[in-house]
């Protein structure tokens, strides 16, 4: 028999809007085991929604679907990765690699796909997704025509579940060193080690716009900061920009920046790779005077959520801050954040003062986010977690 959880009274609105998430303060009562589908009603008793239960999560439930004559089983599973797969053609995506499920916004939530050249790597990191794994599994391999599926359920995420980390080949296997293809470049990518489920393809059109940046304003001196394994580094150089100053905390991933660029044919002398903190690097420039036509700021996430904004919030200040003291006049900022807690609004309010503080004004070129093939849907707001600025700094009149 279906169990069913009430929530209390005035909780139902956010559903009602059909967003996807229900927290533990609205339910009233009712409850189920970890990733079992329960129905889930109003205080009196109005169907809203078929969810996927969480016992020990703050998101306490997330939803399937809303449709009360919808049956949430194997039928389901192989509908919703096959509409998500097919969605993914209709969007402008230059590589063999891109995202094929972002969970909420695909109606799948906790499950994260995706697609390296004939290799699929997936992170299920929600109790439901936990529970119908073999069943999700064997859809995105049909809904593909692949063999190979690794798994990358090692998210922080998952603890938040009450799941413990799960990683290796669940359906074929093959190699986890790979090279992807984007835009007019390869890059190496390590499926079991890399971060997230290998690589960011979420900033590749980004990588493409400072392509295109380096191209048409021919940057000499370029600083790419948490550079991680040098996209953004190789975008640049294969622009034509005389030299890039490439910083991260990570030797192994700087070995690997070094190799996409000999993977490119591009000259090393081009190229410095600096493994150190950005902070301390940023005023050890300034102090030496130094100066650069073009910066990248793609820092990891400091707000996770939006109990971390306020703290985020400085460190975001901070680095910009000191970015906007070394851009030359004229110069150009690709300036990033990734944490779901500072809203595009509050990052742009950040970057402005920082540069008030640097006592540096500039036109905001453009607004970046994810690759389409990480979509924020109209009723998912949350699903819009990478935010970006192009900035370039005005000259003195």
């Amino acid at each position: 028999m279906m169990k069913t959880i009430r929530l209390r009274a005035g909780k139902e609105r956010s559903l009602l809007r059909h967003h996807p998430w229900i927290f533990d303060s609205a339910i009233a009562r009712g409850g189920a085991d970890a990733g079992e589908t329960v129905r889930v009603e109003s205080a009196e008793g109005q169907f809203l929604a078929w969810a996927a239960f969480s016992p020990a999560s703050k998101i306490r439930a997330r939803v399937w679907s809303f449709d009360q004559k919808q049956r949430i089983d194997e039928s389901f599973f192989v509908a919703a990765c096959a509409s998500a797969v097919k969605a993914r053609a209709r969007f402008d995506i230059n590589s063999d690699a891109m995202r094929l499920v972002h969970g909420e916004s695909d109606s799948l939530p906790g499950l994260i796909v995706d697609r390296y050249g004939d290799t699929l790597v997936a992170q299920f990191t929600s109790a439901g997704a936990e529970r119908w794994k073999a069943v999700l599994a064997d859809a995105l391999l049909q809904a593909t025509g692949l063999t190979k599926l690794y798994e990358r359920s090692d998210a922080s995420s998952r603890a938040r579940e009450g799941l413990p980390e799960a990683k290796g080949w669940l359906r074929g296997q093959g190699p986890v060193e790979l090279i992807l293809q984007e835009h007019g470049w390869q890059l190496h990518v390590n499926i079991a080690e890399g971060h997230k489920t290998g690589f960011y393809l979420d900033q590749r059109d980004s990588r493409k716009r400072f392509f295109d940046y380096a191209q048409r304003l021919a940057f000499g001196q370029v600083l790419n900061c948490y550079c991680y394994t040098g996209g953004f580094t190789v975008a640049a150089l294969m622009g034509g920009a005389g030299h890039v100053t490439s910083i991260d905390s990570s030797g192994p991933a700087l070995e690997k920046a070094a190799a996409n660029l000999a993977l490119n044919g591009l000259d090393s002398a081009r190229a410095t790779f600096t493994d150190a903190d950005v902070n301390a690097s940023l005023r050890t420039f300034i102090e030496q005077g130094r100066s650069f036509d073009a910066i990248v700021l793609d820092p990891p996430k400091f707000a996770p959520t939006v109990a971390h904004a306020e703290r985020a919030a400085r460190a975001y200040k901070d680095i910009n801050r000191l970015a906007f003291k070394l851009l030359a006049p004229g110069g150009v900022l690709f300036t990033y954040s990734c944490s779901g807690g500072i809203s595009a609004d509050l990052f742009h309010k950040i970057v402005a003062s920082a540069g008030c503080d640097a006592g540096v004004d500039g036109y905001i070129h453009e607004r970046l986010g994810g690759a389409p093939d990480h979509p924020m849907t109209l009723v998912f707001p949350e699903g819009e977690y990478l935010k970006g600025l192009v900035v370039m700094r005005r000259a003195a009149p």
